[in-house]
């Protein structure tokens, strides 16, 4: 009988199926380190070591600040500075303009509808003027 016909019982391939040595962080991280290393010169950014790599990929990496720092934050005193005088250079209120109706002596309507305000007599007559002219 060949082993064709036979069941699966009788098979001469080994099913078993192997223990894989256990992966330490550091060699499973290595091949990614070195493709993400490869890249990161590849586009011109800077690289990470194998610690920074680690703390990158499991979230903990935090890179140092690029620039001039904040200013730290405080709250102004100014009140306390600076106080208000006692009626030292206070103003008064300005009086309204009111308007006393001297300065106009008409209305005057020139092309398209157009209102112009008469100030004096020869305003009149030059208004009068462009209208005929």
């Amino acid at each position: 009988m060949t082993m064709q016909l036979m069941s699966h019982a009788y098979t001469t391939i080994s099913h078993k199926k192997r223990k894989n040595k256990p992966v330490t962080i550091n060699a499973k991280y290595a091949t990614e380190f070195r493709e993400h290393n490869k890249f990161m010169r590849r586009i011109g950014c800077k690289e990470k070591s194998l610690d920074e790599y680690i703390q990158y990929r499991q979230g903990n990496y935090k890179p140092a600040l690029k620039g001039t720092p904040m200013p730290k934050y405080e709250i102004s005193n100014h009140r306390e500075k600076y106080p208000s005088g006692d009626g030292i250079g206070t103003t008064y209120a300005r009086k309204e303009n009111v308007y006393t109706g001297t300065l106009i002596k008409g209305i005057a309507t020139m092309h398209k509808s157009n209102a112009v305000p008469i100030m004096n007599d020869e305003q009149a007559i030059e208004v009068a003027t462009m209208r005929r002219g």
